[in-house]
């Protein structure tokens, strides 16, 4: 079978869209042509690659072909951006980068205001998930480039973006509010409230330092469900300094005598050539005038 880039575009589309209308509108194709398209694809591999109602769904096949068709759609315009760039075209098209919720609000919009400004032609789309998804994103092809976070060891060509530690996050109301530094340990009968898309394992980490057990709470996905809870006086969280700015008004955060520093880092995938868009919104990214602009 001979299988063409813009089948595993429509797929990927169908799959990342949720639907053939949304499908079509993404690569300016009729809905017709995108279900024909796939059709196709589906004929050649001799089963269906999606579920179409009631939601549309990939199946076991489907998502095997999935893997690789992101890895190969990923290539194929980091290539056309190779040859492009030789022929002297300014840097164009969609860059996809990924980058976890801490990152996103500190970091990336400094960075999106220096990318625009150097790079005008680029159009850079960020997708946020947990500290677990990005890794996987960018090496599946889903992203172009990732915001990672302690990465072991990071791509050949990553930069530093900033250092940051963990912190308690308070009310400003709890007795422990006013206090420069604190033991980990003085917050043991608070309940401790964690999210799930990040930083477990270092919050893990410090609590085995302070020689306390780790047993959240409550365990919720969404940071500003957390930053909620903890206004709302159900108990207290360990987070990344980088988080200051996000905190509502009657919250604080105060160091730990607990030291436990991260790094996050800008890079492109670490098994494939990263996309030339890539390498140039590094060479920004690592410039003085950005770093010294968002680290903590």
């Amino acid at each position: 079978m001979s299988v063409t880039l813009r089948q595993m575009e429509v797929l990927v589309a169908v799959v990342d869209e949720g639907s053939f209308g949304a499908a079509a509108d993404s690569l300016q194709m009729s809905q017709s042509a995108v279900s024909h398209s796939l059709a196709t694809l589906e004929s050649a591999a001799g089963a269906p690659l999606v579920t179409r109602t009631p939601t549309i769904l990939s199946t076991d096949l489907g998502e095997a072909i999935l893997a690789h068709a992101r890895r190969v759609l990923a290539s194929a315009r980091a290539l056309d951006a190779t040859i492009l760039g030789h022929r002297g075209a300014v840097a164009v098209g969609t860059i996809r980068l990924a980058a976890g919720v801490t990152a996103s609000h500190r970091l990336v919009p400094e960075l999106l205001i220096r990318w625009r400004a150097e790079l005008p032609g680029l159009d850079v789309r960020l997708f946020e998930g947990s500290d677990d998804e990005l890794e996987a994103w960018l090496e599946s092809g889903a992203v172009d480039a990732a915001v990672l976070v302690d990465p072991d060891p990071p791509a050949h060509g990553a930069v530093i973006l900033a250092h940051d530690d963990f912190r308690a996050v308070l009310r400003s109301d709890h007795p422990l509010a006013q206090e420069a530094r604190i033991n980990l340990a003085d917050l043991a009968e608070d309940p401790l409230l964690t999210s799930t898309s990040g930083c477990e394992p270092q919050i893990t980490t410090l609590h085995a330092m302070a020689g306390s057990n780790y047993a959240p709470a409550q365990r919720v996905h969404e940071t500003s469900t957390l930053l909620g809870m903890i206004a709302a006086g159900l108990g207290v969280a360990i987070m990344p300094a980088l988080a200051l700015t996000m905190l509502p008004e009657n919250l604080v955060m105060i160091e730990l005598e607990q030291y436990l520093e991260r790094t996050l880092v800008f890079t492109g995938p670490a098994e494939r050539p990263w996309h030339p868009s890539v390498e140039r919104m590094r060479d920004i990214a690592k410039s003085p005038a950005a770093i010294l602009s968002i680290v903590p």
